[in-house]
């Protein structure tokens, strides 16, 4: 495994946590009648640590965040203990149902990659959708596995024990990772799911992206499922995942984007836009891309700074996205979205 370190997003990430746990619990959330509270997906926390300081100085509106998971930014604005919360999984019907007026905004786009720690192997081994379904579901078990050996010829592989590495809290990336594989595999389908947190029938949890980081740094034969931001400003070893067309495109922003051009919908209410496993017409696409959202309710003391937040997320708030792996949003999303914030009253 390459030489790598523990970046300055696992630092934002854990003081973020911090941050959120002392919100105010009043039905507005933010500390003054002008300011914002979040909380929510880590995938979007290295975006959002530029996002704030740059957005302060142009609106001179504070946007404090706490990335806590997915899982925990749909509970957060359910609760209206927050502004706004954040989730790279779409909203289910009773998620939706409870948080009783809630908006969902794509307002990033990036990917969950399948990272590595196996010694004395290089970087960007190949992988696919099924053989990654059964190492999660304990079927394979080594990384000399006649499975894994047929997609890498040449690769000297060792009979290193598999250790499948998994956020234990609720997560965009555990969504998209379970959507993805449960779209290749009907056994994972059936035995596991997919969800934004799920019961894997083997391997180890790390809650958010610093703890799974953490598992597989310590555990020589582990794989992970992290944020592309997060693998690669740790220098982590990843996999390149082989799409519906065979390929098996580098996970970054032109697959990213590639993935994103092959799903012509335009977003509307809470209904999320799924881009993982695009079609075979998209060569390039990288197969577990991935929109995050922003989850706002349709009615808000705070409405007009939300929308003006938001819009300048989807729109100057891009430009800060492509050093950190997030690729730019399609203009149709940017329209469908500045549709939804009209809901925000």
């Amino acid at each position: 495994m390459r030489t790598r370190r523990i970046s300055a997003v696992a630092i934002t990430v854990a003081a973020s946590v911090g941050i959120a746990a002392c919100g105010s619990s009043s039905s507005s959330g933010g500390s003054s009648s002008k300011d914002l509270v979040g909380a929510g997906s880590t995938l979007i926390a290295p975006l959002m640590s530029q996002w704030q300081p740059n957005y302060d100085t142009a609106s001179g509106v504070a946007v404090t965040y706490g990335a806590i998971g997915s899982g925990g930014g749909i509970e957060q604005i359910t609760a209206r203990t927050v502004d706004f919360g954040a989730s790279d999984a779409p909203m289910t019907p009773s998620q939706a149902t409870a948080c009783k007026g809630c908006v969902e905004i794509p307002w990033a786009l990036a990917a969950t990659a399948v990272a590595y720690n196996v010694k004395g192997v290089t970087n960007q081994l190949k992988l696919s959708g099924p053989v990654l379904a059964d190492i999660y579901l304990g079927q394979i078990t080594t990384w000399d596995a006649p499975q894994i050996k047929a997609l890498n010829p040449g690769v000297n592989l060792p009979a290193t024990k598999i250790t499948p590495v998994y956020r234990s809290d609720g997560s965009g990336d555990t969504y998209a990772f379970t959507n993805f594989l449960s779209q290749i595999s009907p056994t994972f389908k059936s035995k596991v799911g997919n969800a934004t947190q799920v019961s894997f029938p083997t391997g180890i949890g790390g809650k958010g992206n610093s703890g799974v980081g953490g598992v597989l740094t310590s555990t020589n034969g582990s794989i992970a499922y992290i944020a592309i931001s997060y693998v690669l400003a740790n220098k982590f070893d990843y996999a390149l995942v082989q799409n519906a067309a065979g390929k098996y495109p580098v996970p970054g922003i032109p697959s990213i984007s590639a993935a994103a051009a092959a799903v012509k919908t335009t977003p509307n209410g809470t209904a999320g836009v799924s881009i993982v496993n695009p079609p075979a017409s998209a060569p390039g696409a990288y197969p577990i891309s991935t929109y995050t959202y922003s989850i706002v309710p349709t009615s808000s003391s705070k409405s007009s700074q939300l929308k003006a937040f938001i819009k300048w997320a989807i729109t100057t708030g891009q430009t800060y996205g492509p050093k950190l792996d997030f690729a730019p949003l399609p203009s149709q999303i940017v329209s469908g979205d500045e549709t939804a914030l009209t809901k925000i009253k």
